[in-house]
């Protein structure tokens, strides 16, 4: 997920890394639920919470949990009202019943197991903008929340553009001419709008077919389509500007086999972050440029060359 920070954000490494230090990421407790932080995105133990690589900033969110099957708790919630009626005649009242509840919970989350979870965050300073890898809108959400505690003025919003990625994706597969530099690949869902919500989807499958127009035709809009980039980065758009799938083609990513660990996480961030972007920028231009919403915001920057720094 592509965000646009917000003119107001003004923070240096130096203040980020600070704020992210208050915030790291410790285990849950034996009767705590969740517990959210940031921990060190090359995996160093003490290490930075921010990697700066050509630029860009890398930095990972930690999330932990807690859960216990609320079928469990109900059983011993139910153990407990029934020891108390026995005791006292007295059928525990709802007040009472959620209390017994809340205190079964406790006592079992010491036993229960955690699971743990990251999200990768990147932020470009220089063209101010925020990538989130989360597959879900509302795991991006808690990403910026811990986000705008510790940077004062992000105001991130989601990307917008002048054309809806539904309009465009439905002009590429029934033209078949995508933007230069795109491609159309063999991956797509189509989606009736109706009170039928019928759905199609065509997986390594040719999409240049007479069958996928008709379905355009008669009111199916795509909400997923894959396609390729300048032959070198395969994804696939939503219709909520999301990029899933990204994947880098063989060959993009070939190095040094004799590199360190480090060297190795250096190139490959510097290699992913440089060809995304220089994506971003053309992927606005296939769908009729980016929708400012605030005037003050500055515009995407045209694509760097090859001699640009990596991103």
């Amino acid at each position: 997920m592509v965000y646009r920070i917000g003119p107001a954000w003004s923070v240096s490494l130096e203040q980020l890394e600070a704020s992210l230090q208050a915030a790291r990421f410790v285990e849950c407790g034996l009767t705590q639920e969740k517990s959210v932080g940031w921990v060190e995105p090359r995996g160093e133990a003490h290490g930075p919470l921010v990697e700066s690589i050509g630029g860009q900033w890398l930095l990972k969110l930690m999330l932990e949990s807690k859960a216990v099957p609320g079928s469990v708790i109900n059983r011993k919630a139910k153990e407990r009202a029934a020891q108390i009626e026995a005791a006292t005649g007295r059928k525990p009242g709802k007040k009472e019943t959620r209390e017994l509840k809340e205190e079964a919970k406790l006592e079992l989350l010491p036993m229960a197991f955690t699971k743990q979870g990251s999200v990768q965050v990147w932020i470009d300073p220089e063209a101010r903008l925020l990538m989130i890898d989360a597959a879900s809108q509302g795991k991006a959400d808690e990403v910026l929340t811990c986000l705008a505690k510790a940077m004062e003025g992000l105001g991130a919003v989601l990307l917008q553009t002048t054309a809806s990625p539904v309009a465009a994706m439905s002009e590429w597969l029934v033209s078949q001419e995508p933007l230069a530099g795109f491609s159309v690949d063999r991956e797509c869902e189509l989606k009736a709008g109706d009170e039928s919500k019928a759905v199609v989807r065509y997986s390594r499958h040719a999409l240049d077919i007479e069958e996928v127009q008709q379905h355009i035709a008669h009111g199916k809009l795509p909400t997923r389509l894959a396609m390729t980039w300048e032959g070198r980065v395969s994804f696939l758009l939503t219709d909520t500007l999301q990029i899933k799938k990204l994947a880098f083609v063989d060959g993009v990513f070939d190095g040094d086999a004799a590199a360190s660990k480090a060297e190795r996480f250096d190139a490959d961030a510097a290699i992913a972050t440089g060809e995304i972007r220089r994506l971003i920028p053309d992927l606005l231009e296939a769908l009729g440029g980016e929708l400012v919403m605030n005037a003050a915001a500055p515009p995407m920057p045209a694509a760097a060359g090859d001699d640009s720094p990596p991103f």
